[in-house]
């Protein structure tokens, strides 16, 4: 019996070691690249392959303000961590700044908001929050009572891009970084695709977007899998929020995503290759793309009369919350839009009491 367990365990030979170091044991297979290798391997590359993203597609220049979008998520919490710490050992010289938006999401943002102020302590950096209810005098809880469940990602994720940049306006930051990853933008080509959704195709693959606007947007996760942002915090035992939204289940894009992973447990590397087909499509020429201006009311960057949140926000506060849904026109507000305008009950604001989307000019 012990000669036959002495010849098994020669059979296996030495224990498997880190393929990069080739010193520690192996605690993870990274699923880009499928390499077994150590905790401190994986932190040193993890961390390099993002700082060579930044300095190859020069993200920042010294000097420039810096606003994190921080939810209190993994993506978000990742980025500041990994930020900071880029920023002073490589000496990026990035003023870094923590901005959040409040929807009004009680039992989600409200707990999620907890975390990020305590990322503003862990990290040492300057915390900033904007809120629906101060820009647009309505929360995503008031929304949905209104609205219900369908249809209300359309009014947050409309609302809550504007409330980054108003508040990066506040903060009088250069750039806003933001924790988007490799399986996001994945699946937005993807949601694109199926949109039919030239203009946003056209430019949802860009590291870097709105140079044209007021602040332009950075992705320094644009080639990082999800799987490996969850696993770096997990080994850094970072503090961050993992509840999802209680009111995004049955969003579209949660279709996409469990197409997205399905791919992935076939071939890690179609991530990367969703991407790369994204950055490779070309628009024809002939194509009409709209034009870029300004939003009449507000000021924001729209190719419209009137911008998606100044069209969206007319439709609460006239009780037609179904106004800019869909393929309706920013005109629709000055007219009929096939119903007639409903009484004014309580849980529709007056007329005199509405805001426009926001109350900072660009």
């Amino acid at each position: 019996m012990e000669a036959g367990e002495a010849k098994s365990k020669k059979a296996e030979g030495p224990p498997r070691l880190c393929c990069i170091c080739n010193l520690r044991r192996p605690v993870l297979k990274r699923p880009k690249t499928l390499q077994q290798i150590c905790k401190e391997c994986f932190y040193e590359v993890f961390e390099e392959e993002i700082h060579q993203v930044t300095v190859k597609n020069h993200l920042f220049k010294s000097g420039e303000r810096v606003a994190i979008g921080a939810s209190g998520g993994k993506d978000s919490t990742v980025l500041a961590y990994v930020l900071s710490e880029l920023n002073r050992r490589h000496n990026y010289g990035l003023d870094l700044f923590l901005l959040s938006i409040d929807e009004g999401i009680t039992g989600y943002r409200d707990d999620s908001l907890e975390t990020v102020k305590r990322n503003e302590v862990q990290y040492g950096l300057p915390l900033q929050i904007v809120s629906y209810k101060d820009l647009y005098g309505w929360t995503m809880d008031e929304i949905v009572k209104m609205i219900g469940l369908k249809n209300n990602c359309t009014f947050c994720g409309v609302f809550r891009r504007q409330a980054l940049d108003r508040g990066a306006a506040l903060l009088k930051v250069d750039k806003l970084v933001t924790g988007h990853n490799a399986d996001d933008i994945a699946e937005t080509v993807l949601l694109n695709i199926l949109r039919g959704d030239i203009a946003r195709l056209s430019r949802c693959t860009s590291i870097t977007t709105g140079e044209d606007g007021p602040i332009p947007r950075c992705k320094p996760f644009k080639y990082t899998y999800e799987k490996e942002i969850v696993m770096y915090a997990y080994f850094k035992k970072l503090d961050y929020f993992s509840t999802e939204c209680i009111y995004s289940p049955n969003a579209y894009r949660g279709f996409a995503r469990e197409f997205i992973k399905d791919l992935e447990r076939l071939r890690p590397k179609a991530i990367l290759d969703i991407i790369k087909s994204g950055e490779d499509f070309r628009i024809a020429t002939t194509t009409k793309m709209p034009e870029q201006g300004t939003c009449e009311r507000c000021g924001y960057i729209s190719s419209q009369k009137w911008c998606k949140a100044c069209v969206l926000l007319e439709g609460l506060n006239r009780g037609l919350p179904k106004m800019g849904i869909g393929r309706s026109r920013a005109g629709d507000v000055n007219g009929d839009h096939h119903n007639k305008e409903s009484k004014s009950g309580p849980s529709v604001k007056s007329i005199e009491s509405r805001k426009q989307c926001g109350s900072l000019d660009f």
